[in-house]
């Protein structure tokens, strides 16, 4: 199989690195305009690079498209490798721009179009979806996701990406990331109130912190805070009600349960191998990025159906633009 991989950036190396470990008989061809990028990538994985996706798309005819760029270009890319007849997977796009054509191209053209929700393949959100799902009564939930944004990319400025842009700022991008999995194991939401400002001297134009209470159409309700200035990288849940106590820190091995029997906390260890980047928070590990790979690659087998779809993703959107107070 042919697979086109556009961008490669750090998303972009590491979607390319996850698909040499899947199989071997995969021809992966990276994609980007910068000259010290494409380098980069041939030296490190030993693959062909060219400068564009039309030059791309027309000498190997992939049967994939891997989009890693930054997410005000999805759209066009997305539309032009359908156009092209190629299944497509995305990282987060954060604007709803081009769904509705998408969307509808895809299944003219009988083509997979898969968009990223890392956290959905993540073995943690299994479990706790699992015990959620048996417990007894309605539960609470208190949440705080917070990083500090200068980190996320030390060798970029903040307004040389796309954290910089309103648009696809980064507590947008926190939000798209957990949303989805948020409403997966407690509900669709029914409503909520938000509190959120700009406490930094970050330079940038966007609120950096964000409080709000939610409640489900199920009774669950929750206490989520989402900001970019946490010097420390946290993910930091507890769920708590008559029938379950759960903690996670967001790391492979911070999965707690309180035995109430016993009256004891039990570790919960869900992996047998961690594939874990160095340079990265203790919550970024790379096995849920290789997950959703392999669901992509089952999806356009015919195997099986991806967890998420841009159709969830535009309600996932509304939310977003409703907490940030405005349609961006």
């Amino acid at each position: 199989m042919n697979i086109v991989v556009v961008g490669l950036g750090s998303m972009g190396r590491r979607r390319i690195r996850l698909l040499k470990q899947i199989s071997k008989e995969l021809i992966i061809t990276g994609v980007d305009s910068k000259k010290d990028r494409r380098k980069q990538v041939e030296e490190e994985f030993d693959i062909t690079t060219m400068d564009s996706l039309e030059n791309a798309l027309t000498a190997i005819n992939p049967e994939c498209v891997i989009v890693s760029t930054s997410p005000l270009s999805h759209a066009t890319i997305i539309e032009k490798c359908l156009l092209h007849g190629c299944n497509v997977f995305t990282e987060l796009n954060l604007v709803n721009t081009g769904y509705e054509t998408n969307i509808k191209l895809a299944e003219d053209k009988n083509k997979v179009l898969f968009l990223s929700s890392t956290f959905l393949y993540r073995e943690e959100i299994s479990y706790i979806n699992d015990k959620i799902s048996s417990a007894a009564g309605t539960l609470n939930y208190a949440y705080h996701v917070g990083q500090y944004l200068p980190d996320w990319h030390p060798w970029e400025n903040i307004n040389e990406y796309f954290v910089g842009d309103k648009r696809t700022n980064g507590c947008r991008e926190l939000f798209a990331i957990e949303l989805p999995w948020l409403i997966k194991v407690f509900g669709d939401i029914k409503s909520f109130s938000v509190l959120s400002s700009k406490n930094s001297k970050l330079p940038i134009n966007y609120n950096d912190n964000y409080m709000l209470v939610i409640e489900h159409g199920n009774g669950n309700k929750g206490m989520l805070a989402v900001d970019v200035i946490s010097r420390k990288a946290v993910r930091n849940l507890e769920i708590f009600g008559e029938d379950l106590y759960l903690i996670w820190n967001g790391s492979p091995t911070g999965l707690k349960v309180f035995n109430y029997e016993d009256k004891v906390e039990e570790v919960i260890n869900l992996y047998d191998n961690i594939d874990k980047k160095e340079g990265y928070a203790s919550f970024i590990i790379e096995n849920a990025y290789k997950n959703e790979l392999i669901s992509f690659l089952e999806e356009v087998k015919g195997i099986k159906s991806a967890r998420y779809s841009f159709k969830k993703d535009i309600k996932v959107l509304e939310i977003i633009d409703q907490i940030e107070g405005e349609n961006i």
